[in-house]
């Protein structure tokens, strides 16, 4: 039985410290907040009204994590939202959607779009099947080690080399392309409406501070596609109760097992000796350990935590260049009334479907660019990209009977304003007036939506940072860029989930396979701790 010390209580830390603790080793997680969840959790934001913090809706988490840690019996339910996504148009026209709804929805803007729709979903779904397959494999990893280290590399790399050429050369093709080429590019080749493609378009730059013309941005559209909801591939739904209710859980999965958690434990140090990690220096006590997991920002771990460890020369400074900034202003409000669409008004006493989904102010890839280009000349964009979800529409327990709540997912904003910035270099400065800009952004599509709100939760990328610990405001721990994925992710020769140090592993969202809230990455890590374990590498 050995000791393991998780860092972070996030959904990935709390999936590494089940899966360790399940196979009979002693888990302690430390978290310096008072809640596990990391940016999964669910808070009273105004005086009775919860919603999600900062993740806000669920589709890729894992189905096997799910499965594994029991979820819904620890108290998990998730509801589909009944339309997938909502695009109110300037013209007053609108695009929707979900299952049964694209296709007819398409062809009001373009029947030749519209005919065109089977094939692209398909040449989208042969690639994620391919990806989705690769999830929960450990990357193969690069070795400075002698050749009996690299076999087990190669051999993996092999099976990855049959699974790829078991594809058709087009399907090869297409996969080369989505990893490589901008969502713009792969769109302008399949679609004529602009309108369509800003509905596709929209997924490669959510979360990312990015242009849809950006190559790389493809494989972020492609990142969107891997999920499913209730056995369902593509849906999106609501977790009830928020998002924290997947983490705790967790949490509750986690207990049952016997980990133990120390929230209001900021971590301080590892002490390391003789090449190894030993121990965790927190909220004043030491915690000796066989392993250490960490699951933060790998700029925190090593600028932080081994600031005075003896690492690797050029992967301390490498870490140091680690891309991060998501470009994301979130937001909570609080509502009397549900917002109406001038595209789609309410009829009395109904809630309509596209009021459940994703509701996207974002018409054009032009639209996109624009705001990208915005945000990085003038600190934010004057005409946002506003995600916005009314998750009580699906869930009364976030809100009081009659009123509601929405979240908005807002881009683009530079993750730091430069330090000659008129009226402050702090986003602590001009948080409200950006606020007020996505509140008016909604309002012109549904007037009256402003004198709505009754309270709201703002978070600027500085917030996200201080709040959450997301460096930049990252909400993937790190750019889903290609010299930032699969064995790279965080680092050529540590993409297998090991540190650098002898019993230090990363199990967080900057590790294969990337951002959000999945479980994968605290899944991948935990089956190479216990490898390393009964290999007696530890």
């Amino acid at each position: 039985m050995k000791q393991a010390v998780v860092i972070g209580g996030g959904h990935n830390g709390l999936v590494c410290s089940w899966y360790l603790a399940a196979a009979g080793h002693r888990v302690t997680v430390l978290e310096k907040r008072d809640v596990v969840g990391g940016a999964a959790v669910t808070e009273e934001f105004h005086p009775g009204f919860r919603n999600s913090v900062a993740s806000y809706t669920v589709s890729l988490l894992n189905p096997k994590v799910i499965a594994d840690l029991d979820l819904h019996r620890h108290g998990l339910e998730i509801v589909e939202r009944r339309m997938s996504n909502f695009f109110p148009m300037p013209d007053g026209r609108s695009l929707e959607s979900g299952p049964g709804r694209t296709r007819a929805s398409v062809a009001r803007f373009s029947e030749r779009d519209a005919a065109a729709l089977d094939d692209f979903d398909a040449m989208l779904s042969t690639a994620a099947d391919v990806l989705r397959d690769l999830l929960l494999q450990t990357p193969p990893n690069v070795t400075d080690g002698n050749w009996l280290s690299a076999v087990p590399e190669l051999l993996k790399a092999a099976s990855l080399g049959r699974q790829f050429s078991a594809l058709s050369m087009e399907a090869r093709r297409d996969v080369l392309d989505l990893f490589t080429c901008s969502a713009a590019e792969i769109l302008d080749r399949w679609f004529e409406s602009d309108e369509v493609k800003a509905l596709y378009g929209f997924d490669g730059v959510v979360g990312s501070w990015v242009s849809p013309e950006t190559p790389g941005t493809a494989y972020v559209l492609l990142h969107h596609h891997f999920g499913e909801v209730n056995g369902k591939r593509g849906a999106w739904g609501h977790a009830i109760g928020g998002m924290g209710a997947i983490t705790q859980a967790m949490r509750r999965a986690c207990e049952d097992k016997g980990v133990t958690i120390r929230t209001g434990m900021p971590v301080e140090q590892i002490e390391t000796r003789d090449g190894r990690a030993r121990a965790v220096i927190a909220g004043g006590e030491r915690f000796e350990a066989d392993v250490i997991a960490s699951n933060i920002h790998p700029q925190l771990l090593v600028g932080d935590l081994l600031e005075q460890a003896p690492l690797p020369q050029d992967f301390r400074r490498r870490i140091g260049y680690w891309q991060s900034g998501s470009g994301t202003f979130r937001m909570n409000v609080a509502l009397d009334r549900l917002p109406n669409f001038t595209a789609q008004p309410n009829k009395d006493g109904e809630v309509g479907d596209h009021l459940t989904a994703g509701i996207i102010i974002a018409p054009s890839l032009a639209y996109m660019d624009r705001a990208y280009l915005d945000s990085r000349e003038h600190g934010w964009s004057r005409q946002p990209i506003v995600e916005m979800l009314i998750p009580s529409t699906l869930d009364r327990t976030l809100a009081p009977e009659g009123k509601h709540v929405a979240s908005l997912f807002c881009q683009h904003v530079a993750p730091q304003l430069p330090d000659d910035f008129p009226g402050g270099a702090s986003w602590d400065d001009h948080r409200e007036e950006v606020a007020d800009l996505m509140i008016a952004t909604v309002d012109a599509h549904a007037p009256g939506f402003a004198d709505s709100v009754l309270g709201r939760q703002v978070l600027s990328p500085l917030d996200l940072e201080r709040k959450l610990s997301l460096v930049g405001g990252d909400i993937f721990h790190g750019k889903l860029n290609l010299n930032q994925l699969f064995s790279a992710r965080p680092l050529l020769g540590y993409g297998a989930y090991r540190g650098p140090l002898k019993g230090l592993y990363m199990c967080g969202s900057a590790t294969h396979p990337g951002g959000g809230v999945t479980g994968v990455p605290g899944h991948n890590a935990a089956r190479e701790i216990l490898g390393d374990i009964r290999g007696r590498r530890v």
